[in-house]
This record gives structure tokens, C-alpha cells and sequence, in this order.
């Protein structure tokens, strides 16, 4: 099943993939909190790193609209999901939010065709002109 418009279906889904990007660099600012509180303390290395991940998941919701857009959010899933490996409640955390990337992905593929393939702009008419001639 397609979408009857597949190039709106596409912009809808590059939103709410903008939108669950920039949820996740939030919720990465708050692990820091969370490892500070546990006896290894929050090290400058870790507190470096989620805050360079935080800030690609957030600057990675602007480049949507790009044809390289889905893969480089589906590229930083991995990252997001291994927090948990500084604090075990971004397992649960971090799993919700690829499962909800999954999802994503899985709609878009049945309203338009392809989970990471570009939408070609679909002719609105021949009444500009560009429609094939006759004489």
C-alpha cells in the first residue's frame, strides 16, 4: 500500500523523524545527571562524549529534509542505544526510542515505497507546457 501523495507522505515522516531526533539529544542531556549520582562519577570523557552525541542527534534533526538525512539518524541510533552501557536505565530508554525509529522507517516504507530511497516529485499537470507535443 502507497500513499496516494508519496512525496507529502515522505515530508510528513522527514518531520516526525526531525521530531524523535531532537527527543533523543534531550534525553541523552539527562544521563549525565544519572551517572553523577553512581560511585564511578561522571569523568569528563563521559560527559564529553554524550554531549557531542546530544548535540548530533539535535543538529542531525535539521538535515532531514536531506536525500542522506534517514540514514545518518539510523546511523546514530547505534550510539543512542550503547548509552546504556553508562547507565542501564538508557537500555530501556534508548530501546524505545530505536524501536520508535524502527517504526518510522517501517511506515515509510509502505506510504512510499523504500525506507531510505529518495521521492521522486510526482508532475502536477501538463497545462505548464512541458507535456509531450503533437503534431
Amino acid at each position: 500500500m502507497t500513499a496516494p501523495d508519496p512525496l507529502r507522505a515522505a515530508k510528513a515522516l522527514r518531520g516526525a523523524a526531525a521530531g524523535v531526533l531532537v527527543l533523543e539529544g534531550l534525553a541523552v542531556l539527562f544521563v549525565p545527571r544519572g551517572i553523577a549520582q553512581t560511585d564511578e562519577g561522571l569523568g569528563g570523557v563521559r560527559l564529553t562524549l554524550l554531549l557531542v552525541l546530544s548535540l548530533l542527534l539535535i543538529l542531525s534533526s535539521g538535515v532531514q529534509r536531506r536525500e542522506r538525512g534517514l540514514l545518518i539518524g539510523t546511523a546514530l541510533q547505534v550510539p543512542l542505544l550503547l548509552t546504556g552501557l553508562m547507565n542501564s536505565v538508557m537500555w530501556f530508554v534508548g530501546g524505545a526510542f530505536v524501536l520508535i525509529w524502527l517504526y518510522l522507517l517501517q511506515v515509510r516504507k509502505e506510504l512510499v515505497g523504500s525506507r531510505f530511497a529518495p521521492v521522486a516529485e510526482a508532475r502536477t499537470s501538463d497545462a505548464d507546457g512541458g507535456g509531450p507535443t503533437t503534431t
